[in-house]
């Protein structure tokens, strides 16, 4: 059995989505720091939509494909479906990562969940603080 599914591959040759929006509504930027991973994931809303999303991901080719496929994911979407992407998710659509790679696929879920965060503060938005429970007390999250 191959090490990565076609699927991993395709998204890492072809990354969907890569780029930088510029004056984005929601800019979310995370990091691992063991593999030295990091991914910004940027975010257009338009009337409480993901009408485009971009990424930028320094990292291996596991870290490029959640990316990829995580951006495919969420875009078109209400912002309350981006927040629901779990890493799970991220690597089913994927079919499947190795599991020592899993964690690309939860830098993806905590990216989209840093943008999405500093959308709603850029905005003077309420939300529910749980939503992003890591965001308190994580460094890689800490938006101001």
């Amino acid at each position: 059995m191959a090490l990565y599914s076609e699927k991993v591959m395709d998204h890492f040759r072809n990354p969907r989505n890569a780029g930088v929006i510029e004056n984005a509504d929601g800019v979310g930027e995370v990091g691992n720091a063991k593999c030295g991973d990091i991914m910004k994931i940027y975010l257009k809303i338009d009337n409480d939509t993901v009408s485009d999303v971009k990424f930028e991901t320094f990292g291996c080719g596991s870290a490029i494909a959640s990316s990829s496929m995580a951006t495919e994911m969420i875009k078109g979407k209400p912002l309350s479906e981006a927040l629901e992407l779990s890493n799970k998710a991220v690597a089913e659509a994927l079919d499947g990562l190795p599991a020592y790679k899993m964690h690309c696929s939860v830098l993806a879920e905590e990216a989209i969940k840093a943008a999405v965060k500093d959308y709603y503060d850029k905005n003077g938005i309420k939300y529910d603080k749980s939503l992003f429970p890591d965001c308190e007390s994580c460094a890689h999250c800490s938006i101001e």
